[in-house]
This record gives structure tokens, C-alpha cells and sequence, in this order.
């Protein structure tokens, strides 16, 4: 996988010695002098022949401030061409970053930290004075040992963020894990940090909060490499086919979601405390393939999603995740692709491509700020059926035609994965985008797993006798009965696969079994309660869904305890 971002593609020139950032230095204030107003750190991360990205970190120490504003002055022909964290003008040589809405308050000892990339030709020189609301600040000459957290990464940006990498434990997760009967032997599995609203950003309910969790990776990071995995899960109208993940802001709400969800979130992970980790997000859950499947004249249309296809705001709410999130350096952007029993149809697939290509062109965003794809979140999709393959025919009769099947192209995620990646660069992404799928639940092992194929009376029992996945309906996502662990989280398993990985956290349910009312945004869907007998969008068929469940996201021991049960690999 590569995500090839021209800035971040160049060789990293080492400016100042063997450290790997050039920084801007100027002579410490005389000895006695002790009252330094503000400090100015002022990194070049990234240079190639025509660019570079620079990272500056400001300390203010004199009054604390509501708002601020640094000033700087290039001698070459330095042009900033995009930024992040601050607003950043130009005028001939001299350059303004000012406060965004979200980050103006700096307090007395207190940082900020802003980005941006820019052009150049011939040398681009280091600015050697910097001015903080006026005033004349230090510069860091990058000796003190600041920077926590190891600074920015000296490899630049990888291919495959997974490869060499150890994968984040969110500690609160684990916990829970072992507390459970069995649970050891699975706790110390890396697993996705929801952030599905705004409160989870600081931590709602006691829980830990994006910073907290940032800082444990670094203290689990050690020496090596470390990945921090996200689910970036906030859209306007969330989730407009199912109730159970309806999310807290309204349809229209797309500025709230741009300054009160995704901003914050950039200015935390734009932190250079946090420099050395890769940060995977994955962005927005179950919803560009909702405007593919569930609107206009199709059976499975709902007025919800028919109001996001028109009012644009989950295309725009992508786009803008996108383009904040890529603009980071050590960030790799991850958009949710669905699953093969979603977008696998000819009707689905090309269409899906088309849409994540217009999301990911749109708020500024480009393909480059795209590192690769997810399928399989949060679902239930075999990673490999073995016992029979889409090329299959039963006396005359293909597979595709079986009832479980249903005219799909392909019958299991890996298959799916590896052919939409293929679709995604013919409409345009980056030769070297990667995949994950998420196996955290798509094991179907147990007594249940068939051990050879079917019988060969009809096309549907040699199928429905040899899949894996035992559900009633591929279109069923909630709770499912009989499921089990899939592949335990591992890197670049298999041709344009950069990771397995547990994104959805195994035990966290996907939805109430009845109604229970909350503050967090969460409705009821029947898909949810085992009684309920379908819909179109899974061919009126029973949930198959699991009893007693609490609302999505908290933690369901019953279910836990059976993927543990039906693991495979087996525990």
C-alpha cells in the first residue's frame, strides 16, 4: 500500500545533522535573561525538489491568551500552499498563521502546534525570526529534548502502516476482555477506538478520551513502531438505513460535524507530542455505500438516505475528514467500503468506486489523502469460503443463482477486497492503496462449520451445506447468532491486503434487542430483536439476531462468549 501524497513522497533532507528534521535555530537568550516571552519550534518534516512540509510548535510564556497569531518571514520564494490547525496567509515573503475557531485559547506555559506544506526553488532557506501577537519569541534550536513522544517520524511515510508495526491495546477494552471467563486468551488483541460523537473525543462516561489513548500507545510504543487505530464515526444523519448507529447530529448539521467533531480531532492528532505513532482512521462507517443501495426507486430505499443523497452531506462530511486528517503526515486514511454482500452486486460495485472517488475529490480532499480502503467493519462476511467458489455450477445451475448467493460476484472478503481494489485505481485512486478487513467476527467456526461442501441435490444445499457463514441472510448485521472470532489482527496477509485487523471491538454489541432509551444518540432497529421477521434489505428474513442485547457499543458478555466459543482459527 502506498498512499502517495507528492509532499510526503520525497526524500527527507536532513538539514541540520543526523537528526532528521531541519529546524530553525538562532542564538539562546544571554545567560540571566530568563523571562522569554514565547518559544517558536519550527520543523521541516518532509523536503523534496519543489516542496516541503514544515510542523511548528508555539509556547506562549508570558499572559495567557483568547487568540494568537505567529508571523514569520521566508528570505527565498517560500509559498505555503495549504495548512492545517491555524489560519495561514501570505503576503510576499511574510507569512501570518492565526488561531482557528477551536484552538485560540493559550494559556501561560501552554502550546500549539500547526502544519502546513509549501513550494519552493533553489534553497529554502530557515527563517531566523518569529513573532508571537507582535512580539519577539526564541527559537528552538531542537537540543533541549523537547518534542515528547519521540518527535516526527524519521522513515517518512510507509507503504503498509501495519508492516513492522506493533498495533495499539486500548486498555479499557482489554480489561474487559479478561475480566470475562476465557478472556486472556484473546485481551492483549490490538482493536479499534470508536469515536462515534463529539464527547467521545475528551472522554464521555469516565472513559478514556483521544488524547488518553494517544498517550498510552506511547508509552506501549517503546522503541519500535506502534499503530493507533480509529474510527472516525460522526456523520450528519450517521447510518440513514439502520437506527441502531443513528448518531447524534442531524442532517444538516455538516458545519457542527466540521468544527465541533473533525477539527478537534486534527488538532489532536496534529500534535508533534504524538508525531512518531501511525495513526490509522478509519472514516465514516456504513456510509457512502447507504447512497448507493438505499436511495431513489430501489426496494431498500429509506427517506433518510434519500435526504443525504440530496443535501450532499455525506459526501461532503468524507471530503472534509479526508482532506484534515491527510493533511497530517503520520495519519493513514482508511474510508469504509461496505462489505462484498453490500457492494459485491454489478449494480453496487462499480457505482460504490465512483461515489468513494467523488467523496474523496471533494472539501479539499484528494485521492492522495486516501491510504486504502476497510470492508468487512463492524460485519460478519466470511473472510474465505473454501468449500465452493463463484465459478461453481450444480447441475447446470451456477452458483450465483443459489438463494444465498443471490447473483453476487463474490461470495466472501477476501475475494471481494482484492477485486475492489482493482476498481478503486481503474477509477482513478493510487496504484499502491492497500485493504483491511476486519476479522473480528467473521470466524464461523464451532460445531456448526461445515466440513467439506454440500450435497449436490440443488444449487442451494451445496451451498447452504458448505458456507461458513451461517447466518439466515447475508444482508443481517446485528448481533448474529453462532458467530465466532475470525483471524487473529495481522499485517499484509495476503495479495493488496495491508492487515486483518479487529476494528470493531469483539463484545461491544451492534445494537439494542428492544428499545432502551439513552443520551447517546442510539435508536432501536429491529434488526436488532430476534423476533423480527425482515425487511427488504435482507429479503424479509428472521434477524438472526442474538437476545438481551444493550446498546450498541456496550458490552455484551453473552456475545463475547460466544465468539470466543466459535473462533477460527480456534482459541
Amino acid at each position: 500500500m502506498s498512499r502517495t501524497k507528492s509532499a510526503l513522497l520525497g526524500a527527507l533532507v536532513l538539514l541540520a545533522g543526523a537528526s532528521g528534521t531541519a529546524v530553525a535555530a538562532v542564538p539562546a537568550a544571554p545567560a540571566g535573561i530568563a523571562a522569554i516571552p514565547c518559544t517558536v519550534d519550527y520543523k521541516v518534516q518532509n523536503q523534496w525538489d519543489t516542496g516541503f512540509t514544515a510542523a511548528v510548535t508555539v509556547t506562549n510564556n508570558s499572559a495567557a491568551k483568547t487568540s494568537w497569531a505567529v508571523k514569520w518571514a521566508y528570505a527565498g520564494n517560500q509559498k505555503v500552499t495549504s495548512g492545517w490547525n491555524a489560519k495561514i496567509s501570505q503576503s510576499s515573503t511574510a507569512v501570518t498563521a492565526a488561531n482557528e475557531t477551536y484552538n485560540g485559547t493559550l494559556a501561560t506555559g501552554g502550546s500549539v502546534s500547526f502544519g502546513f506544506n509549501a513550494s519552493y526553488s533553489g534553497t529554502n532557506a530557515l527563517p531566523t525570526s518569529f513573532t508571537l501577537d507582535g512580539v519577539t519569541c526564541n527559537v528552538d534550536d531542537g537540543s533541549g529534548g523537547g518534542g515528547g513522544g519521540g518527535g516526527s517520524d524519521p522513515s517518512g511515510r510507509v507503504d503498509n502502516p501495519y508492516a513492522g508495526a506493533k498495533v495499539y491495546v486500548n486498555p479499557e477494552w482489554s480489561a474487559k476482555a479478561a475480566a470475562e471467563t476465557g478472556g486472556s486468551r484473546i485481551s492483549n488483541q490490538p482493536t479499534g477506538v470508536w469515536l462515534d460523537r463529539i464527547a467521545a473525543i475528551n472522554g464521555a462516561s469516565g472513559s478514556m478520551g483521544l488524547r488518553a489513548h494517544l498517550d498510552a500507545a506511547l508509552a506501549q510504543k517503546g522503541s519500535g513502531e506502534e499503530v493507533v487505530q480509529l474510527v472516525v464515526y460522526d456523520l450528519p444523519g450517521r447510518d440513514c438505513a439502520a437506527l441502531a448507529s443513528n448518531g447524534e447530529l442531524g442532517p444538516t448539521e455538516i458545519d457542527k460535524y466540521k468544527t465541533q467533531f473533525i477539527d478537534p480531532i486534527a488538532a489532536i492528532l496534529a500534535d508533534s507530542k504524538y508525531a512518531s505513532l501511525r495513526i490509522v482512521t478509519t472514516i465514516e462507517i456504513d456510509s457512502l455505500p447507504n447512497l448507493v443501495t438505499n436511495t431513489g426507486s430501489r426496494a431498500t430505499a429509506t427517506p433518510q438516505c434519500d435526504t443525504m443523497l440530496a443535501n450532499g452531506n455525506y459526501v461532503k462530511g468524507v471530503g472534509y475528514a479526508l482532506a484534515k486528517l491527510g493533511a497530517i503526515p503520520n495519519v493513514y486514511n482508511y474510508l469504509d467500503a461496505g462489505h462484498h454482500g453490500w457492494i459485491g452486486w454489478d449494480d453496487n460495485f462499480a457505482p460504490s468506486a465512483t461515489l468513494f472517488k467523488q467523496a474523496a475529490t471533494s472539501e479539499g480532499a484528494t485521492v492522495d489523502d486516501v491510504a486504502g480502503f476497510i470492508t468487512n467493519t463492524a460485519n460478519y462476511s466470511a473472510l474465505k469460503e473454501n468449500n465452493f467458489t463463484i465459478n461453481d455450477t450444480v447441475n447446470g445451475t451456477s452458483v450465483r443463482q443459489s438463494k444465498w448467493v443471490d447473483w453476487n460476484r463474490y461470495v466472501d472478503e477476501l475475494s471481494f477486497a482484492q477485486a475492489f481494489r482493482n476498481q478503486l485505481v481503474s477509477v482513478g485512486f493510487n496504484s499502491g492503496i492497500g485493504m483491511l478487513i476486519d476479522t473480528s467476527r467473521n470466524g464461523w467456526g464451532g460445531t456448526a462449520r461445515p466440513t467439506g461442501p454440500g450435497a449436490t441435490t440443488s444449487v442451494d444445499t451445496y451451498v447452504d451445506g458448505g458456507r461458513y457463514d451461517r447466518r439466515i441472510h447475508v444482508g443481517n448485521w446485528c448481533n448474529q447468532a453462532g458467530a465466532g472470532l475470525g483471524e487473529r489482527p495481522q499485517a499484509s496477509p495476503a495479495t493488496g491486503i495491508d492487515a486483518y485487523v479487529w476494528m470493531k471491538p469483539p463484545g461491544e454489541s451492534d445494537g439494542s434487542s428492544s428499545a432502551i432509551a439513552n443520551d447517546e444518540g442510539k435508536g432501536f432497529d429491529r434488526m436488532c430483536d430476534p423476533t423480527y421477521t425482515g425487511n427488504p434489505r435482507n429479503n424479509n428474513s428472521m434477524s438472526g439476531a442474538l437476545p438481551n442485547a444493550p446498546l450498541s457499543g456496550h458490552w455484551f458478555s453473552a456475545q463475547f462468549q460466544q465468539l470466543m466459543t466459535n473462533a477460527y482459527p480456534p482459541l
